[in-house]
């Protein structure tokens, strides 16, 4: 693991802290890198229409790309549990948008486990989809 490896876990894990969920009570942080070499952090924010609760990964990727990051290098994202938090489907899917190569999946106990994009959500839905 690389000193920026360990930066985006430890950005992910502070941000952690301020997570609004006060219906699942599983606050979760993240940190994406951008090609400027900035990070931005983000936790997930919960809303009692849980359909509209935006999760930590998007709140992260999105504060990266509304600033301007047109390139995400890495992303890494920290839960409590017995083993490295993993993203859901929907946060899967944002991250092929982007094409974040590199993924970091972490616990509070600094159990990390790292995963590329291909192997996070083989077979994604691309604008190539689309366009054809």
């Amino acid at each position: 693991m690389t000193e920026t490896d360990k930066k985006l876990i430890a950005e992910a894990k502070r941000v952690r802290e301020f997570a609004y969920c006060p219906y699942s009570k599983f606050a979760v942080g993240a940190a994406v890198l951008g090609a400027s070499g900035e990070i931005y952090g983000g936790c997930n924010i919960e809303n009692a229409s849980f359909s509209v609760t935006n999760c930590a990964e998007r709140t992260a990727i999105f504060k990266a790309i509304s600033s301007g990051e047109e390139d995400i290098l890495a992303i890494a994202v920290v839960a409590e549990g017995a083993a490295p938090v993993t993203p859901c489907g929907a946060c899967r899917q944002v991250i092929a948008e982007f094409r974040i190569p590199h993924i970091l999946m972490a616990n509070l106990a600094d159990d990390v486990k790292e995963m590329t994009l291909e192997e996070l959500l083989p077979g994604a839905f691309s604008a190539e989809d689309i366009i054809g």
